[in-house]
């Protein structure tokens, strides 16, 4: 045989498959008589090693990888449910706001220029007020439960 169907023989059977014995003998009596081919397939097979168990170092688990960001995640879970902003409302102060606001828009109604306005608009300036009113309402109090919902919860038991 020549050399290259030697060296494509020793190529093709590197895996894990074994090569038969009538191909094992050609190669052995091959490289028997031919010194390149064997330092060829010595080469080959010492690469081959290296690169199976050397060459990349072998990885750690799955699983542990996988629960140490677990791990990680609950942290800064926790870190998160403790930050609180500085110089934020209380729920005092925000029931407080919340008065306030409504009071000063239901008392809208009742000033001097109001009358005037309303007086030269007629009827249908009530329509915009409501709904000014209205949406005012409404996102201060989505705010507010928004902001407070791990309280509430807990005291209306939820």
């Amino acid at each position: 045989m020549k050399c290259s169907k030697i060296l494509d023989t020793v190529y093709e059977y590197s895996g894990e498959e074994s090569i038969p014995l009538l191909l094992h003998i050609q190669v052995a009596l091959h490289t028997l008589f031919c010194q390149n081919c064997a330092r060829e397939i010595n080469r080959f097979y010492l690469c081959r090693n290296i690169l199976r168990e050397d060459f990349l170092p072998p990885s750690p688990g799955l699983e542990d990888s996988i629960m140490a960001r677990i791990a990680a995640l609950g942290e800064l879970q926790e870190a998160e449910e403790t930050f609180e902003i500085p110089g934020g409302l209380t729920t005092r102060g925000w029931i407080i706001t919340g008065f306030v606001i409504l009071v000063s828009l239901v008392t809208a109604f009742f000033g001097l220029e109001f009358n005037n306005i309303a007086g030269e608009a007629g009827k249908s300036f009530m329509l915009p007020m409501g709904i000014t009113i209205g949406i005012v309402l409404t996102s201060y109090g989505a705010l507010f439960i928004g902001s407070h919902l791990k309280e509430l919860s807990e005291r209306f038991g939820l």
